[in-house]
């Protein structure tokens, strides 16, 4: 069982016992639940830097990354940085991350804040909009074609943007449907954590031009990024690079302005 498995099966006992806490109809009352979401697709269509920057405690890669900060100041000083959006973990054994991170971030930024999360179940979706996310994650490797459709098309009807994240050309060929805003490619190989951005090269030209194309982990430098650029690329997940600094805000502006210098 590699370590996706079994963050999927401790994901699905997670979300059996949630539900006998907090039923769908009590997430639909919580007062985000009617914010005004942001789109981070348009946002990124008009950005020269494209930056999506995460929120992460710790992985299961790189175990503790960054355990002092607290989510405001950091969701702060991205918006000053002048991200796109944030990206917020929320899972908690492997990520020491947690649905009030979620609300704290809401209650410091306006810009676009994607729910990082294995969702495996349309009640998380719910959830992800009751806690104040614009924007949902949705891993191809974990799920079949018929819940992309089904995930994607909630959570647009709730207004949500949908990221759909692929590792290979089987993934991306069976996840490829209206109802997806943004096409991320992930870098990293899920069974053994490594990382390169050929991936992200060798899947551009087949992923259709109606979709944001987003390049996920491994990228460090304005160089990968400048790079990435002329094969389509317009997001980019951007998470330890920031997060293991004292000030990610701090990394994040000046990254972004020698990124604008070049």
């Amino acid at each position: 069982m590699n370590i996706l498995d079994k963050i999927i099966a401790d994901k699905r006992n997670e979300v059996t016992l949630k539900k006998q806490l907090i039923s769908a109809q009590d997430l639909e009352r919580y007062p985000l639940f009617g914010y005004k979401t942001n789109s981070l697709a348009t946002a990124l269509r008009n950005s020269s830097s494209g930056i999506i920057a995460e929120h992460k405690r710790r992985s299961p890669s790189k175990s503790v990354i960054n355990q002092d900060l607290n989510v405001q100041d950091v969701a702060s000083g991205y918006e000053n940085a002048g991200v796109c959006g944030m990206s917020v973990l929320t899972d908690g054994k492997y990520f020491g991350g947690s649905l009030d991170d979620l609300i704290l971030a809401r209650t410091s930024v306006k810009m676009p804040l994607l729910r990082k999360e294995f969702i495996i179940d349309e009640y998380q979706i719910l959830e992800a909009k009751a806690h104040g996310a614009d924007v949902i994650l949705l891993i191809a490797a974990v799920l079949t074609r018929d819940e992309i459709k089904a995930f994607s098309e909630l959570a647009k009807s709730l207004g949500l943007d949908v990221l759909l994240e692929v590792h290979n050309l089987e993934e991306l060929e069976k996840s490829i449907m209206p109802s997806l805003d943004m096409l991320g490619v992930n870098n990293r190989n899920l069974k053994t954590f490594e990382v390169s951005t050929e991936i992200s090269k060798q899947l551009s030209e087949k992923i259709p031009n109606d979709f944001v194309k987003v390049s996920e982990s491994g990228i460090s430098s304005v160089e990968a990024i400048k790079d990435l650029k002329n094969y389509g690329y317009q997001g980019f997940l951007i998470g330890e690079n920031f997060m293991k600094t004292t000030d990610p805000g701090k990394s994040a502006a000046q990254f972004i302005q020698e990124l604008n210098a070049l």
